[in-house]
C-alpha cells in the first residue's frame, strides 16, 4: 500500500482488520466450536462457565455429525432426560450463527414453548458469547432483526416456532432444521399434516447440504415418532469398556443391581466378567467409550443414537437415584411409564387386550355390597350419565392403588328428572361401613360431562366443587398427565349463560383404561397363599361376588387396537367389543377422582394417618360385615372424613 494511504491516522488498524477479514474461518467441528466459544449462563445451566464436551463425551460424535464437513444429512437422537442433549442442540445453533451461517428452523412442540425456549435458552446462548453478540444485534436496536421468535445474523436467520403452527413450519426454506421433543408434537399442524414432514420439506431445496436434527424423549411404543425414526436408522449404542476386564458393552438397566430397599448399593454388573462396576468408574469409562452401529439404516444419510440416563455423568443423575426412582415407580403405571421414558429413554408398551370376563368371575371374592373391605382406606365414585339413568360405581382404594368395588348404584330418571339429581346428591352425604366398623364418606365423585353437559354443570355448581369433579374424557396416550385441570369453562344454568361458571377436569381415558386392564390381568396369590400371609401385588383389583356377568362384560367391553391414519401413521384407539361399557367408564372416572384426590402422590405418612383414622390393626381383618349391634353403635360415632378433604 502506498505511503499516501498508510500515513493517515488509523491506517495500521484498517490494514490489520482488512487482513484479518481475508483470513478464512477456522475449520472447526461443532464440538470444537463449543469447547472454544460456548459459555453456559448461570440462569440457564446447573454448571455455568465454559462448556466442556469432555463432561459428556457421548455428545461429541452427535454434534460433529452436524458439522458441514460431515456427509450425514439427518441425525436422530432418542434419549433420556439429563444427558446434555439440549445444550448440544444449542451448541449447533451457536455454531451455525458463527461458523456456517444459513437459514435455520428450530421447532418446539408449541409456539408458547418456543417463546419460553427463546427467553431461557437462546438469549443466554447469544448473550454469553462475544462471537454471537457481534452477529446478532440486541433486540432494542433499530432494525435489529432480533425478536422473540426470529434472530437475524450475517448470512442467515434463526426462526423459532411451534409444531402446532403450520404457518411457522412453512414460513421459509431452511438449510438447518432442529426438531426438539418430536414425540410431544401434535398429530397435525393446524390440520395441514404431520409437523415433522412439513418442517423437513423446508430443507429439501438444499439437497445434500441440509442438516436435520430430531431429538426426543420417547413415549408410547407404536406411536413414538422418535422410536420410528431410530428404528429406521443404524441404531448406534455407546459402548464402554469394563474397568476390570476391558469388555466393550452398552449399558442396560437389567444389569444394574442393588439390594431390595437399599438403592444406595446400586452397581453395574459387567457382561464380560460379571464383576460389579462402581459408579466412580463411569468417568473413565465414558472417556474411553465409542458409538457403534447395531443395525443397517434404511437411509444411509441418516444416523441414529440412543442413550439412557445410566450414562449420565458423575454428579448428575446417579445409579443410586435411578434405583430409587425405579423402586418408587413400582405399583404405578404412570410412574413406571415416566421412568421408562425419561430415565431409560425407551418407549412404554400399552397393552389393551380385554381380560376374559369369565376368568374375572372365577376370581370374585365375598363381601357384602355397601361395605368396605379392610384394605380400603378411602372412597371415590365414578358417575356415567345416560338418557334414562345415572350409573354410579363406588370404589375403595388402598396402598399401591389396590382397589375394591364397594357399590353399584343405578339412579333411574335421567338428567331431565330433578329427583334423579336429588338421589345423586344424597350419595355425597352417605357413608359406607368399613371392615373396622368405621363409617366412611365419599372423598370425591367424578361425573362425566359428555351427555347433557349443562345439566351436569348446573348440579355440580349446586352441590359445590369440594366433593364433585366434572370430567371430560379425551383420547390419546401422549399427554404428560392423565388428569389436567381444573379449568374454568362457560356453563349454561337455568337458561342463563355463566362465564367461567364451571370447573372442568380433563381425563386421558386411554391411560386409565389401559391401567385397569393391566391390573385385571395381574397374577395374584392363591387363597391359600393369602391366608398364609402373601399379599396381592400393587394395583390388584378386587371384585365382589355380587358383581354379575353383565357388569363384568361392561368392564371388559373395549379393546385397544392400532389403526392407520390416511397419511399412514399409526394410532392407538379403543374400540367397543360390545355396546354397553358403563362399568368401564365408571371405573375410569372413579380412578380419575382418586388421582385428583392425590393418591398417586401421597407419602407414607399420609397412608399411615389414614390407617390410624380407621383404627386398622396390623393383622388382616376379615371381610365379614359388621353385626346389627355394631351398626347401631356406629350410628352414634363421628363419621370419618380423611384429612385431605377440602
Amino acid at each position: 500500500m502506498d505511503d499516501g494511504v498508510s500515513d493517515f491516522d488509523g491506517a495500521d488498524r484498517l490494514i490489520r482488520t482488512w487482513r484479518e477479514g481475508l483470513r478464512p474461518d477456522p475449520d472447526l467441528s461443532v464440538s470444537q466450536w463449543a469447547d472454544r466459544h460456548r459459555r453456559l449462563a448461570s440462569r440457564a445451566s446447573a454448571e455455568p462457565g465454559q462448556y466442556r464436551t469432555a463432561r459428556t463425551p457421548y455428545m461429541r460424535e452427535i454434534m460433529d455429525r452436524l458439522s458441514p464437513g460431515d456427509p450425514t444429512q439427518r441425525v436422530v437422537f432418542m434419549k433420556a432426560a439429563q444427558v446434555g442433549a439440549t445444550e448440544a442442540g444449542n451448541n449447533w445453533i451457536g455454531f451455525v450463527i458463527h461458523q456456517a451461517p444459513g437459514p435455520m428452523l428450530a421447532v418446539q412442540p408449541t409456539v408458547e414453548l418456543a417463546k419460553r425456549n427463546s427467553r431461557q435458552r437462546i438469549d443466554p446462548l447469544i448473550d454469553e458469547s462475544p462471537e454471537l453478540r457481534e452477529r446478532v444485534k440486541p433486540a432494542r436496536s433499530r432494525d435489529a432483526g432480533n425478536t422473540m421468535l426470529s434472530k437475524e445474523f450475517a448470512g442467515g436467520i434463526l426462526i423459532m416456532t411451534g409444531a402446532n403452527s403450520a404457518v411457522g413450519l412453512r414460513s421459509t426454506p431452511a438449510r438447518y432444521i432442529f426438531l426438539d421433543e418430536v414425540d410431544a408434537y401434535p398429530a397435525s399442524a393446524d390440520e395441514e399434516g404431520d409437523p415433522v414432514t412439513l418442517a423437513e420439506a423446508r430443507s429439501l431445496t438444499f439437497s445434500h447440504r441440509r442438516k436435520v436434527l430430531l431429538v426426543s424423549t420417547p413415549t408410547i411404543r407404536g406411536l413414538s415418532r422418535i422410536e420410528r425414526e431410530f428404528e429406521a436408522s443404524d441404531q448406534r449404542r455407546f459402548f464402554m469398556p469394563c474397568p476390570h476386564c476391558g469388555a466393550m458393552q452398552w449399558l442396560k438397566f437389567e444389569r444394574l443391581h442393588w439390594e431390595k430397599g437399599r438403592p444406595e448399593t446400586a452397581e453395574y454388573i459387567c457382561e464380560g466378567c460379571d464383576a460389579a462396576i462402581a459408579e466412580h468408574h463411569k468417568t473413565q469409562m465414558l472417556d474411553a467409550g465409542e458409538w457403534r452401529a447395531t443395525a443397517t439404516a434404511t437411509d444411509p444419510t441418516t444416523v441414529g443414537y440412543h442413550l439412557s440416563a445410566l450414562y449420565s455423568p458423575v454428579g448428575w443423575l446417579s445409579w443410586q437415584r435411578i434405583a430409587r426412582a425405579h423402586e418408587a415407580a413400582r405399583g404405578s403405571d404412570e410412574a413406571m411409564r415416566a421412568f421408562r421414558n425419561t430415565i431409560l429413554g425407551e418407549t412404554w408398551m400399552e397393552t389393551g387386550e380385554a381380560p376374559d370376563w369369565q376368568r374375572l368371575a372365577d376370581r370374585r371374592e365375598a363381601w357384602k355390597a355397601g361395605t368396605v373391605p379392610a384394605g380400603g382406606l378411602f372412597l371415590t365414585a365414578g358417575a356415567d350419565v345416560q338418557k334414562d339413568r345415572i350409573e354410579v360405581d363406588v370404589w375403595a382404594w388402598g396402598r399401591g392403588l389396590e382397589s375394591w368395588l364397594v357399590d353399584h348404584i343405578v339412579i333411574d330418571g335421567g338428567p331431565g328428572d330433578p329427583a334423579c339429581w336429588q338421589q345423586l346428591t344424597g350419595l355425597l352425604g352417605r357413608s359406607w361401613i368399613h371392615a373396622s366398623g368405621q363409617p366412611v364418606l365419599l372423598t370425591r365423585l367424578a361425573i362425566d360431562t359428555g351427555f347433557e353437559t349443562s345439566a351436569v354443570y348446573a348440579w355440580s355448581r349446586q352441590v359445590g366443587w369440594t366433593q364433585v369433579a366434572p370430567v371430560k374424557g379425551v383420547e390419546g396416550f401422549t399427554r404428560t398427565s392423565p388428569v389436567t385441570g381444573p379449568t374454568f369453562v362457560d356453563a349454561t344454568v337455568a337458561g342463563k349463560r355463566l362465564r367461567r361458571g364451571a370447573r372442568l377436569w380433563t381425563v386421558a381415558t386411554s391411560t386409565f383404561k389401559a391401567e385397569t386392564y393391566r391390573f385385571l390381568r395381574q397374577d395374584r396369590p392363591t387363597k391359600e397363599d393369602q391366608a398364609a400371609g402373601d399379599s396381592c401385588p400393587p394395583g390388584t383389583i378386587h371384585l365382589p361376588d355380587w358383581a354379575d356377568g353383565e357388569w363384568l362384560k361392561q368392564l371388559t367391553a373395549e379393546q385397544l387396537v392400532t389403526v392407520r391414519t390416511k397419511r399412514g401413521f399409526a394410532r392407538l384407539e379403543w374400540h367397543k367389543l360390545r355396546e354397553r361399557n358403563e362399568a368401564l367408564d365408571c371405573r375410569v372416572y372413579a380412578r380419575a377422582a382418586a388421582w385428583i384426590a392425590g393418591v398417586d402422590r401421597w407419602p407414607e405418612a399420609r397412608w399411615a394417618e389414614m390407617e390410624r383414622q380407621l383404627t386398622i390393626e396390623t393383622e388382616r381383618i376379615p371381610h365379614d360385615p359388621p353385626t346389627k349391634s355394631l351398626a347401631r353403635r356406629i350410628a352414634n360415632r363421628r363419621t370419618v372424613r380423611s384429612s385431605y378433604m377440602g
